[in-house]
């Protein structure tokens, strides 16, 4: 089997537009498969949709967002995982795009993703974002940056090797970044330009804490300095006096917030690595830029 949708749900009125999204695909070449983890506390109403051959649905009875993916991601049997809100939608042709992509970049790279649309509550498009990078991404992640899984597939053996999404309280809101993190560490990142999803933006009828977001992303990313292999794949990872000011900048911010928390040690190594990663780029004002997170 290619792809495993598994679509995490409290039972949100557009759930059906997120199943029906995915089982419309017209792919061919090869089977997929939906699994929706109704985590509501409540049966789910039955829908023409729950009767398909494709579909799978489990309960996890309000264990949260990232315990229902890992439920889903335990008993999928796609090559790759696909995790979609049950707010945002596939797009026509959007399995196609990755089987093709696969067949390119496949047997280098752990996740493939392409290029998708925002829209707002009303379903009014926002904006159309193609980010274009691929390869050794894990220092735009460290730096804040993410891909969303919505529009991705990751290799279901690469997630279960790094452990899957973070159940810890302190992570929910964002997991989904904690897992990038982890996954780009190991692996590379092959893109598409095709526009594969539609995904929906704003706080309204959001499932997320958003006045705990920048703590708990502080922690994902206390937690992928930490590995062991970080500093050599950033090293390989950084590929200009920006990217370099960039990576110094979350190295010493994890300084300061070690140091407000009384991590002396912690403290010291950060700054070490980040006076590493300065070196002879701070006679660059790129690297000025990167630090002080200037666009470029």
């Amino acid at each position: 089997m290619f792809s495993s949708t598994i679509i995490p749900t409290i039972n949100r009125s557009t759930l059906s537009r997120a199943v029906c999204s995915v089982l419309n695909q017209s792919f061919k070449a090869a089977d997929f498969e939906v699994i929706v983890v109704n985590d509501s506390g409540r049966p789910l109403p039955d829908t023409d949709w729950q009767h398909s051959d494709r579909v799978r649905v489990i309960d996890t009875n309000r264990r949260e967002r990232s315990v229902a993916r890992n439920t889903g991601a335990a008993i999928a049997k796609g090559k790759y995982l696909h995790f979609l809100d049950d707010d945002d939608w596939l797009l026509p042709g959007a399995l196609e795009a990755f089987w093709i992509l696969d067949k390119l970049k496949g047997n280098e790279s752990v996740w493939l993703y392409g290029s998708y649309q925002t829209v707002d509550n009303d379903d009014n498009l926002v904006e159309r974002i193609h980010p274009s990078v691929y390869g050794n991404i894990f220092a735009l992640v460290v730096a804040g940056e993410g891909i969303p899984f919505q529009v991705s597939l990751l290799k279901a053996e690469q997630f279960h090797i790094i452990g899957g999404f973070d159940p810890n309280p302190s992570i929910i809101g964002v997991e989904d970044r904690d897992v990038g993190r982890r996954m780009a560490l190991h692996g590379a990142v092959a893109y598409i330009p095709a526009v594969v999803a539609r995904i929906r933006i704003g706080e309204i009828n959001s499932t997320t804490n958003w006045a705990t977001i920048a703590e708990s992303d502080r922690q994902g990313r206390e937690k992928v300095l930490s590995a062991q292999n970080a500093f050599a794949r950033l090293n390989t990872s950084v590929n200009s006096s920006y990217w370099h000011g960039r990576v110094s900048r979350a190295y010493f911010a994890s300084a300061v917030w070690n140091l407000k928390r009384r991590d002396i040690l912690t403290a010291i190594n950060r700054i070490t690595v980040g006076l590493a990663f300065s070196g002879k780029h701070t006679f660059s004002a790129k690297f000025w830029d990167g630090l002080s997170d200037k666009v470029r």
